[in-house]
């Protein structure tokens, strides 16, 4: 690996390690005390991060800026391959967390959960990369049980079943309520055929660029029993940002899909937050291949190649005549 290469391809090699196909975090908006610390990082140089940590801490103290920018370095450490330092370095952000909890909750703003949330990741990802796997889930768990109901669960969630779903029946689908004319049938209705779901957000632009890879592999492979199935939740906001109702919104995200997903025809989509709790979707587009007998082959956070996907569905495809 080379030193210059970005911090998000130092996350990608993350994944690699455990290799289960987390996608990387997204980078900081530029021109913060974050960026500036990840700016260190991409040039893979960990004595500058150190330096402006340090530098930062003693005239600021330890913030939540302080503490999210310190766990960037946690995950670089991981990239590497230096697991010590990786969990010293956990150990440290969980540990300003708590102090910093005492005195506010936890989403009272956003630095606290991204860091709280990395710390907790990197913990799970360090054990599984040194096949500790079954302590990465327990840890995982605990910690779900510990944040259900804040930010950091769904995040939490994904990372358990990167660890753990894959082999496994598929958490049920929530199909009571719907986008489009088509309801929804529940999962077991498609018993004998691949599935993909395309757990997408109507704001989320990689989810509009995945959506010519899954109409390439619906020409493809739909003829030969491949089902898509593409839920979706509420978020509280439409166009801008601005707030909505439920029940304007999801007028908007009708209207969203027929704008960019047209090409996915008349596909199920399901409607629902509970939805994306049980798959732990933090990062959209998550991809799910499912196979003819319910049991999940693929959990990948983030877009996929065509090549990829097409991959792994020939090898669930029936023998047709």
């Amino acid at each position: 690996m080379k030193p210059s290469m970005r911090i998000c391809g130092l996350l990608l090699a993350v994944c690699g390690l455990a290799a289960y196909g987390a996608p990387p975090a997204p980078p900081p908006p530029p021109h913060t005390f974050v960026s500036l610390v990840v700016g260190d990082l991409n040039a893979a140089n960990f004595a500058a991060a150190e330096k402006d940590l340090k530098l930062y801490r003693t005239a600021k103290g330890a913030t939540p800026e302080y503490i999210e920018a310190l766990s960037w370095v946690g995950r670089a450490r991981l990239a590497t391959r230096n697991f010590s330092a990786a969990q010293q370095n956990t150990a440290e952000v969980r540990k300003l967390c708590t102090v910093e909890l005492t005195r506010r909750k936890l989403d009272a703003e956003p630095h606290l959960p991204t860091a709280l949330g990395a710390a907790i990741e990197v913990d799970a990802q360090a054990l599984a990369a040194q096949n500790r796997r079954d302590e990465a889930v327990l840890l995982l768990r605990d910690e779900l049980q510990r944040w259900q109901g804040t930010s950091i669960s769904m995040r939490i969630q994904k990372n358990i079943n990167l660890l753990s779903l894959e082999g496994k029946p598929a958490p049920v689908l929530d199909i009571s309520q719907w986008i489009g004319s088509r309801k929804p049938l529940p999962l077991a209705a498609h018993r004998g055929h691949p599935v993909l779901l395309f757990l997408w957000a109507h704001w989320c632009p990689d989810c509009k660029n995945e959506a010519a890879v899954i109409q390439k592999l619906m020409a493809a492979y739909g003829p030969l029993g491949l089902v898509v199935v593409a839920p979706t939740q509420h978020y509280g906001y439409v166009a801008g940002g601005a707030d909505a109702p439920p029940a304007v919104e999801t007028k908007y995200i009708g209207e969203v899909f027929a704008k960019y997903y047209a090409g996915l025809g008349s596909v199920e989509i399901p409607l629902s937050e509970d939805n994306f709790r049980r798959f732990g979707v933090s990062t959209t587009p998550t991809l799910v291949l499912i196979d003819g007998n319910g049991i999940v082959r693929l959990y990948n956070p983030g877009a996929a190649s065509y090549a990829d996907l097409a991959a792994r569905i020939e090898s669930m495809l029936r023998p047709h005549a």
